[in-house]
């Protein structure tokens, strides 16, 4: 009797932790993708189990046309999709769609919408002071800043750079993105094979060349997209027609000098690959970039001295592996395959950091952009 009387509260603590447990949500993982028709809902929202590697569908929404890549801000919790249109809201340019988000019903509200200057945006991140927005267009390269009220809704856009006016079409700005330390903004130029530097100044909304704020990369490179390690010293870009990965020194004057430059593909012909996304894993010790062809995803190991040496390939679960992200806890590699239509969920294993094993996957219509939001 004592002894039932002792036990009872140990199995009820158990019980109320277990109970804890099971109601804890996981992070949410949203995924935007292209639409071929008005009215698509194409924003899907995941829960994500840190522990299994599991995928819980939770809703879509309509954000628009093409909601190929998008933000969130800290500061407000806001969403930023840009829609990547040649014309939107029947005027040539391409959109950007404000949105807050009810986490506990998951639903989407519009506050705004904004039409930007050359169309075709790809890319949009938030500048360090939270008052900004960068945005990318591929199409005729350009990149905008958009400014941010108090409340965070886009107010106006305060600047505007084209890098071509004779051909537009030569130049492909594709990413945009401020340095670890939020004092650079940097953009880089598919079309034209170069990396430009810019100081932002955050009362006029401006972007400035830097003196020595242009590299140029050989011909046939196409930079793509790019990761910083964690204080800024070294700059990975991943070329998406070479099929090459470029680690850069980042000096004290911001000029940016090439140190080593690795094939991305295990072979075949490099004209039948485009790289895609790059991204660093939690700890700093692995470097991932995707093969669109190809279709794996590449490792390589950080040495000490930010140089990189392979460690491998890995299937990307699909066809065409656009873009992936690494979840909130580093063990968990997740890829955007757009071409198969699907999202696939991979272990990293632990001793040579590699997304070995595939643990889930979900339907989700030509993923274009995978985000964690906790």
């Amino acid at each position: 009797m004592m002894k039932r009387l002792i036990l009872s509260p140990v199995l009820i603590l158990i019980s109320i932790i277990l109970s804890l447990s099971s109601c804890r949500q996981g992070p949410r993982l949203f995924v935007g993708g292209f639409t071929e028709r008005e009215g698509e809902k194409a924003m899907a929202v995941f829960e994500f189990n840190p522990g299994s590697g599991k995928l819980k569908y939770i809703s879509s929404a309509d954000v628009g046309p093409s909601p190929a890549y998008f933000c969130f801000s800290d500061r407000t919790g806001l969403f930023y999709v840009i829609n990547e249109v040649m014309e939107f809201r029947g005027e040539f340019g391409g959109g950007l769609s404000t949105f807050s988000y009810d986490e506990k019903n998951s639903v989407f509200e519009k506050l705004n919408e904004m039409l930007i200057p050359y169309a075709g945006p790809c890319y949009i991140s938030m500048s360090a002071d939270s008052g900004h927005l960068f945005i990318a267009n591929y199409p005729n390269g350009s990149v905008a800043v958009v400014r941010l009220d108090e409340s965070g809704v886009p107010e106006t856009i305060t600047d505007t750079i084209l890098y071509d006016k004779n051909s537009p079409d030569r130049s492909h700005a594709h990413m945009i993105l401020n340095d670890p330390a939020g004092r650079y903004v940097y953009v880089t130029d598919l079309g034209l094979n170069r990396i430009y530097v810019y100081d932002f100044d955050s009362r006029a909304g401006k972007l400035n060349l830097l003196e020595n704020g242009i590299t140029s990369l050989p011909r046939g490179s196409g930079p793509r997209h790019f990761a910083f390690n964690s204080d800024g010293t070294r700059l990975y870009v991943i070329n998406e027609l070479g099929s090459t990965m470029m680690v850069f020194a980042v000096e004290e004057n911001q000029g940016l000098k090439l140190l080593q430059t690795l094939p991305t593909m295990k072979g075949g012909i490099v004209e039948n690959n485009y790289c895609a996304d790059v991204h660093i894993s939690k700890d700093g010790s692995y470097l991932y970039g995707s093969n669109r062809g190809e279709n794996n995803i590449v490792t390589f190991k950080i040495l000490p001295d930010g140089l990189i040496e392979p460690v491998g390939h890995s299937s990307c679960g699909g066809d065409w592996p656009r873009n992936f992200v690494i979840d909130p806890s580093g063990r968990y590699l997740i890829v955007g395959n757009q071409k198969s239509d699907q999202i696939t969920v991979f272990r990293i294993g632990k001793t040579n950091g590699m997304a070995e094993k595939a643990v889930d996957s979900a339907k989700v219509k030509m993923p274009a952009c995978l985000k964690f939001y906790e």
